[in-house]
């Protein structure tokens, strides 16, 4: 049997578990598929939804992640902590798991930005971080208002190596996606020198988004991957018809990478090519899963 192409887009940041689909998801998929996007990634947000997730990717023939979100550490047990990591040793072997996430930290919500929100949300991410450390995963990093501290927080883990040893006896630490990024141009190259790249979606097709269209545009092409975080984030498009309560869809990948690749200058096809090997690049377990595929 001759390979299938290589697929087109990946949406690296997807939560297509969400309720919002439950009414059409099968049609939602097939939309996202016959408009060319190749693969989908779909994060966890707590141990509520794990199985859920790793069932949906199996359904859709494509990936998910493990991870506690931000806005629910204040809800979640240290226990949930010891539950993902079982929740990895037992999927390290399943070649649709591809990452941990969704984490990071939230101080946009004002509940989550007072000393001890912070400081528990800061000790889940920490702890995440050594668990994708500890298995060689990349994350999926959600950062609201919170550029510096994540970034201090990767640092931190490459600090401190596996058991307690030094980086120089196990590897460099978390690499992976910083989604949704909205942050300044200094902070994504501290983001890519990390071995991170940067996600963009809906939020670029915004004429008012001035830093993030700048982003867009600007940054190396080898620094950003393709997302729609939907149902989340919808492109100008959706909420010009319906307010930011638009739902927004995987499939509206193409028109956002179109978005992307004319504030660029560069053909949409290459903008395609080069986030979707960006993609694999930072995320090698879906590399592998599309290779095992073909």
């Amino acid at each position: 049997m001759p390979d299938r192409p290589a697929p087109f887009l990946v949406d690296t940041h997807c939560h297509l578990d969400a309720s919002e689909f439950d009414r059409d998801r099968d049609a939602v998929v097939r939309a996202a598929r016959d408009g060319g996007v190749g693969r989908i990634v779909v994060p966890a947000i707590g141990v509520s939804n794990f199985e859920r997730v790793a069932r949906l990717a199996r359904e859709i023939d494509g990936a998910y992640a493990l991870g506690i979100h931000p806005m629910l550490t204040p809800t979640a047990s240290d226990g949930d902590l010891g539950t993902l990591r079982r929740a990895v040793e037992r999927a390290i072997d399943d070649p649709r798991f591809v990452a941990i996430g969704e984490i990071g930290l939230d101080l946009f919500v004002t509940s989550l930005a007072t000393p001890a929100a912070f400081e528990r949300q800061t000790h889940f991410l920490d702890e995440q971080l050594r668990i994708a450390r500890d298995f060689d995963l990349p994350v999926l990093l959600h950062v609201r208002r919170a550029q510096d501290p994540v970034l201090a927080a990767l640092r931190r883990v490459r600090r401190t190596g596996r058991a307690g040893r030094s980086d120089a006896a196990a590897g460099t630490g978390a690499t992976g996606i910083a989604h949704a990024f909205n942050g300044s141009r200094q902070q994504a190259d501290h983001y890519t020198a990390l071995g991170f790249k940067l996600g963009f979606g809906g939020a670029s097709t915004f004429e008012r988004a001035l830093r993030i269209r700048a982003l867009a545009k600007d940054l190396p092409i080898e620094a950003l991957v393709l997302e729609t975080d939907s149902p989340d984030i919808a492109p100008a498009w959706i909420a010009a018809q319906n307010g930011h309560a638009g739902r927004n869809t995987p499939g509206e990948l193409p028109r956002i990478a179109a978005s992307i690749a004319a504030l660029r200058g560069v053909a949409v096809d290459e903008l395609g090519a080069t986030t979707t090997a960006n993609a694999y690049a930072v995320l090698p377990r879906l590399a592998a899963l599309v290779g095992a595929t073909r």
